[in-house]
């Protein structure tokens, strides 16, 4: 990205404030991020997908949609033809209870109350770590995945299409990205870095959990990071091709 003189404008999908810190530590510069913060208007996008590559895409395509064909507010930033929806759908696998949490991480133990929206951190990795009371370390394999969804925010066949072909064209649109790493479940939360179920995964090759390796580290090694390196990449190649 050092040959780019204007930064590219991506917004990012969500209101969390941790994934939003880790996406602009790991993005660096090259690149301005605003949030649905700066948008309040923006519409709230029910992750009912099976996958993450469908949550994400569905959210990405969905506010992209909403900035196309809603008037912005005159506080709100300007989205212009060159800027970039970003939208992130990431959890846990874990391999002894079949691949869960999945799409399911942020509200793993609200499901088990029926309530709408997210779980607490501490209330998700104690029903975690419930869930894996009988189950040996060796068998406590997980990985964290993560897939970002890049839509674009306006552009000119979209501009001129009809509302109802928005969500085609803009998911047609859509690339997408993937990074996961693999480690193991410990036994008990280590260390108060990061966020969600970070104190208690522990990547390979390490014998910490993430939020005991700093958010450097982590940042290297992290699904989030793989997805997100793929993604400079792809503005690398896309911007010396004269995009």
């Amino acid at each position: 990205m050092n040959a780019v003189t204007a930064p590219v404008i991506l917004l990012l999908a969500t209101r969390n404030a941790h994934k939003v810190g880790e996406i602009r530590a790991i993005l660096g510069g090259g690149f301005r991020c605003l949030t649905l913060d700066d948008f309040p208007g923006a519409p709230e996008v029910v992750e009912d997908a099976s996958t993450f590559a469908g949550n994400a895409t569905k959210k990405a395509v969905e506010l992209a949609r909403w900035i196309s064909s809603s008037p912005l507010t005159p506080h709100a930033p300007r989205i212009t033809p060159a800027d970039f929806v970003l939208a992130d759908d990431s959890g846990l696998e874990v391999d002894a209870l079949a691949g869960a949490p999945g799409v399911h991480s942020a509200r793993f133990a609200a499901l088990d109350a029926s309530t709408p929206g997210n779980s607490h951190d501490v209330g998700n990795n104690a029903k975690l770590l419930r869930l894996l009371a009988e189950v040996p370390l060796e068998k406590r394999t997980a990985r964290f995945r993560c897939v970002l969804a890049l839509t674009p925010g306006i552009s000119e066949s979209v501009a001129n299409a009809s509302p109802v072909c928005y969500a085609d064209e803009f998911e047609m649109q859509t690339q997408l990205f993937e990074g996961a790493c693999a480690g193991h479940i410990q036994f008990a939360p280590g260390g108060k870095g990061g966020f969600g179920y970070d104190p208690l995964f522990v990547p390979d090759g390490f014998a910490q959990s993430f939020a005991e390796l700093g958010e450097d580290v982590k940042n290297r090694l992290s699904h989030r990071g793989k997805a997100l390196e793929g993604l400079k990449r792809y503005f690398a190649s896309t911007l010396r091709c004269g995009r």
